[in-house]
């Protein structure tokens, strides 16, 4: 049964209703894991499409506000990452817009993109080469006409302890003693066949696989964010980057590395912040290097920072809601 002289239907907003028992400012309100497919412009002028999962959110500034506009943010997010490239000029659009949509609630705006960066790297020496995919998270944040930039990622690499090193060395030593020690004269061949033998090289160094998380602080102003770019300054400095395609040349090659860079995690975070102190466009920087130790159950950490926001820490990605 209908109603007469009914009117058109208005369907209830409950968010857009005076809160008044708990009335207050809120940090930060939005959505996290939201998935949408990004673009990231690449360096040979490819466009490369990852998905991601986003967190977009605003401040609650009006304390009687009950809530924001999710779907405005949702729908906001949809069209502009799935029409254009990442860029941070695209970024503090999208920005301007969250606060357009809610120019009667909020001052801040922020955004946090996270998504696998696919890169082919090539072998060290077979020529071959292969995929490497790095863990990346893009955040942004706006105030009035400024905006922050943060771009984080990390890289796998070897460690090779040097105080295991030195150790091995010792013993290797101590049996070549033991096993030439009453020897006038040393046949070159002989010692040549010690040494490539199982039973001449009685120890090896630990090392392990290892991990450097990277967040880094940029000029909003710049046209690229500069991924690959970042992550070769801190794989060079690192020097043993894991591998994807190998050989058997390449492992030896890489094995040669390892014996040529051993480092404790103190050295590795060290040569990090050394190399990006110098890196053009990077503003300020916080890298943590884990050493998952093969010889104990724990690992070796070692954090440095640039600090010139003032004991700058792992920054807006860890603000943002679901950070």
């Amino acid at each position: 049964m209908g109603f007469p002289n009914a009117g058109p239907r208005v369907m209830p907003d409950i968010a857009s209703e005076p809160h008044a028992p708990f009335a207050g400012r809120l940090d930060w309100v939005g959505m996290a894991g939201v998935e949408v497919p990004v673009t990231l412009p690449l360096e040979d002028g490819r466009i490369a499409t990852a998905p991601a999962r986003v967190a977009a959110s605003v401040d609650l500034h009006r304390r009687d506000a009950r809530g924001i506009h999710m779907s405005r943010l949702y729908l906001l997010v949809d069209r502009a990452l799935g029409d254009r490239p990442l860029s941070p000029g695209a970024l503090r659009a999208l920005l301007a817009e969250f606060l357009a949509s809610h120019s009667d609630l909020s001052r801040r705006a922020m955004l946090r993109i996270a998504f696998e960066h696919m890169v082919r790297r090539p072998a060290l020496v077979s020529g071959n080469t292969g995929w490497r995919s790095y863990p990346v998270t893009i955040s942004a944040a706006l105030e009035a006409d400024r905006m922050d930039l943060e771009v984080a990622f990390t890289v796998s690499y070897s460690s090779t302890c040097p105080c295991s090193a030195a150790l091995a060395r010792q013993l290797i030593q101590e049996k070549f003693l033991a096993d030439f020690g009453a020897v006038a004269a040393l046949e070159h061949e002989r010692i040549l066949a010690w040494l490539g033998s199982e039973q001449g090289i009685v120890a090896t160094p630990h090392g392990q696989r290892s991990t450097c998380e990277v967040r880094v602080r940029l000029d909003p102003g710049r046209g690229d964010f500069g991924i690959v770019a970042l992550v070769d300054v801190v794989e060079a400095a690192l020097t043993t980057p894991v591998q994807a395609a190998v050989k058997r040349e390449d492992e030896q090659a890489f094995a040669r590395l390892n014996g040529a860079s051993l480092m404790f995690c103190e050295d590795a975070a060290r040569r990090v912040q050394a190399a990006l102190d110098v890196s053009p466009g990077v503003l300020d920087f916080w890298t943590r290097v884990s050493h998952h130790e093969s010889l104990h159950p724990h690992d070796a950490v070692a954090v440095a920072s640039k600090g010139l926001a003032g004991g700058y820490g792992p920054g807006l990605a860890c603000d943002a809601i679901g950070g």
